[in-house]
Formats: structure tokens, C-alpha cells, sequence
């Protein structure tokens, strides 16, 4: 086992087995899920999250609602196990870097005794305010100066920039860094490793088929072990 490991998660479909953003309104309000499907090539997708937080709240919907929905997100025990035991090992830290928001990750994080499991959570910032509303923004502020990130992130944040920024905060490179994701948006920071890390690749999802398409064009340098289930990861975990 090398003696620095550096493990980077995505969040929604790989570490919990949903979409957050989706999960909420599917349980609490499914007009709202539909319209977010209509809109959704309209509006950026962190924004429309944030418009249908605020409708959410408009017609009803409460902090404790939201928090519910959370709690009881499909979240496999084989994946507790696998990121349980990897760090009770020792020599590994963990980074969560996610689409989500900060809420969502850490009301989940919190139900599955998993708070202290990252050693950051890089995503987009959101806050309950005194009312109940959930307010969302996107990390990277609109009004600000923008990425200009050309693999395919979402103006919101380039992963891989937000990588590249971590590994440079914490100085002593890692051995080796292991990445778990599923999306197409996980390609620019895997396109960041090198040829003794690995990328553990959720078999549905962009991700699979932006490596197929576009790995060997981009230089992907990687090691690239596919997944589906849970436990699979975990096998994979058992082995690091």
C-alpha cells in the first residue's frame, strides 16, 4: 500500500446510489421533478436546482421535508463498509468533489455516521435561512470571473481545476490518487491522473462512455477499473 493515498469521490450515483438534486422533489414534490426534466436544457442545472428550491418552499415544502428525503436516499451498506474499513486502515485521505451541495452531502453524510470521513467536501455552497428556505448558489459565482475548463464542466465548477487546487493546498504529493465516479462531468479531473492512479468508473452514467469516446483523444493515462454495484467497489477498496 503506497504510504500517501488520496481518494476522490463524487457524490450523487457514486457514493449514494441517487441523484440528490432529483431524490428531493421525486419524494416531496413530483411536478417540480418533471419540470426541472422540461427545463433542463434551458437553465444551468445548479441554478434550476436553486429556482426549484424556492418554488419547492413556496408551495410547502419544509427544511424537515427536504432533510427527510435525505435520510432515506438509497445508500449501499456495502459502500459504509468499503470507505469505513478503507480509512480505519490508515494512510488514506479522502476528498469529496461533487455537484451537490453542501447541505445535501452532509445531512447524508451525518445520517450514515460518515461526517468525519472527508477531509474536504468541495461543492456548491447552500445554507438554510431562517424561514426554512434552502438557498443554493453555484461555487463558481456567475458575476465573477468564470472557468475556462474545455473537456465539458459545468460553468458552476471545473473539477478538475478544483483538484488540481487541493493537491496544490496539501504540498506533499500522494502516491497515489483513486478516483470514484460515474458522470461525464468526472472526466476533466480523471483526465488529471496519472498512469500509477486509477479511476474507478461507475458502469452507467457519461463517465463510461466519455472515457470510450474521448480517452484515448484527451490522453487518458489512468488505470481504469469499471464498477456497477456497491459491492464491487468495495472488492476494489479491499485491495488498495
Amino acid at each position: 500500500m503506497p504510504e500517501r493515498q488520496l481518494v476522490v469521490f463524487d457524490f450523487d450515483w457514486s457514493m449514494a446510489d441517487q441523484d440528490t438534486d432529483r431524490w428531493i422533489f421525486e419524494v416531496n414534490a413530483p411536478a417540480i421533478r418533471r419540470k426541472m426534466e422540461d427545463l433542463e436544457k434551458q437553465v444551468q442545472w445548479t441554478d434550476l436546482v436553486a429556482q426549484s428550491l424556492r418554488e419547492g418552499y413556496e408551495k410547502g415544502i419544509t427544511r424537515e421535508d427536504i432533510e427527510h428525503a435525505l435520510r432515506i436516499i438509497p445508500y449501499h451498506p456495502a459502500m459504509v463498509r468499503a470507505v469505513t474499513n478503507l480509512k480505519g486502515r490508515g494512510k488514506t485521505t479522502f476528498l469529496c468533489l461533487s455537484n451537490a451541495n453542501s447541505v445535501f452531502i452532509s445531512t447524508i453524510l451525518k445520517e450514515k455516521s460518515l461526517d468525519n470521513l472527508f477531509e474536504e467536501i468541495i461543492t456548491n455552497p447552500a445554507e438554510w435561512d431562517e424561514s426554512g428556505l434552502l438557498k443554493l448558489k453555484r461555487r463558481v459565482d456567475p458575476e465573477g470571473p468564470q472557468h475556462s475548463c474545455k473537456i465539458g464542466c459545468s460553468p458552476n465548477m471545473c473539477k478538475g481545476d478544483e483538484l488540481d487546487a487541493f493537491l496544490a493546498r496539501h504540498g506533499t504529493a500522494f502516491d497515489r490518487i483513486i478516483y470514484v465516479g460515474d458522470g461525464s462531468n468526472d472526466f476533466c479531473p480523471v483526465l488529471r491522473l496519472r498512469s500509477h492512479d486509477i479511476v474507478c468508473c461507475r458502469t452507467f452514467g457519461g463517465l463510461p462512455k466519455r472515457i470510450a469516446r474521448d480517452g484515448e483523444k484527451f490522453g487518458l493515462k489512468c488505470e481504469v477499473k469499471y464498477w456497477t454495484g456497491a459491492w464491487e467497489l468495495e472488492e476494489i477498496f479491499n485491495k488498495l
